[in-house]
């Protein structure tokens, strides 16, 4: 079960944290994967990793929220292995915390134009290769912090704007696409050990009030999102589309 054998993924902002902890799920699960980041250095490191786990993978250097770039990734991903079946957008930021009012516009901008711009933009490159196959899947990476049935954040309204948008983007595209043969999901992230959050936990009381809050009584690992990348990814998840899943030790629940 949830093989991706013979499937062909293509990962943003996959050079640490989320992402690569999705890269390697699916490279376990037989995909060949196409990381990518705006390192290319730290995007080769993992295909290392992929190929010590008996897959290929391919390095590119993408920056999102450039349009050229975003097509290069793809022309070149589908050079090298023919196609593409899945498309995980995660590259995302959640810099500066900041009070609303002292939130400047060139701050805004450029959370929306990654968090949101690059999902379009790499979705509508992809899109056009998985139609000629009716077949593909679209995973977005959004947060429990995304409004709704949500959490919200303090001095971090930006970025819950954004990933709220995530949501409804997924949505949209599960209707829209679904005549071709494309899933669409995406997985909400609970607090997951990484480098974006290292900075929140330097304070050890913050930790503690994290843990308080979450039943499983541990931050969350790249590969439990990795983990529900490839569920999402695979034949067994064919009747799942338009949906959210939680990935969070219960949080919400509580």
């Amino acid at each position: 079960m949830f093989s991706l054998k013979n499937k062909v993924a293509l990962i943003t902002g996959a050079r640490r944290g989320i992402g690569r902890g999705i890269a390697l799920k699916m490279a376990e699960a037989g995909a060949k994967v196409v990381v990518t980041d705006i390192n290319e250095k730290e995007c080769q490191q993992v295909v290392d990793e992929i190929k010590k786990l008996g897959s290929e993978g391919l390095a590119i250097k993408l920056d999102v929220t450039k349009e050229e770039e975003v097509e290069n990734a793809v022309r070149e991903a589908v050079k090298k292995f023919g196609k593409l079946d899945i498309l995980v957008n995660n590259a995302g930021i959640c810099w500066p915390i900041k009070p609303l009012a002292e939130l400047t516009e060139e701050e805004w901008d450029k959370i929306l134009d990654i968090n949101l711009k690059g999902y379009f933009l790499c979705t509508q490159a992809v899109v056009k290769e998985m139609a000629k196959q009716k077949w593909g899947r679209i995973i977005n990476i959004a947060s429990i912090a995304s409004g709704g049935q949500g959490i919200g954040f303090p001095n971090l309204s930006h970025y819950v704007a954004t990933k709220g948008g995530i949501i409804g983007l997924t949505e949209s595209w599960a209707e829209e696409f679904a005549p071709m043969g494309i899933n669409v999901n995406a997985i909400c992230p609970g607090v997951i050990k990484t480098p974006m959050v290292d900075p929140f936990l330097v304070n050890p009381k913050a930790e503690e009030g994290f843990l308080a809050r979450i039943p499983k009584k541990r931050l969350g690992k790249p590969e439990d999102i990795g983990a529900a990348a490839v569920f999402l990814a695979s034949e067994e998840a064919d009747y799942i589309t338009g949906a959210a899943l939680v990935v969070d030790g219960g949080w919400l629940a509580s």
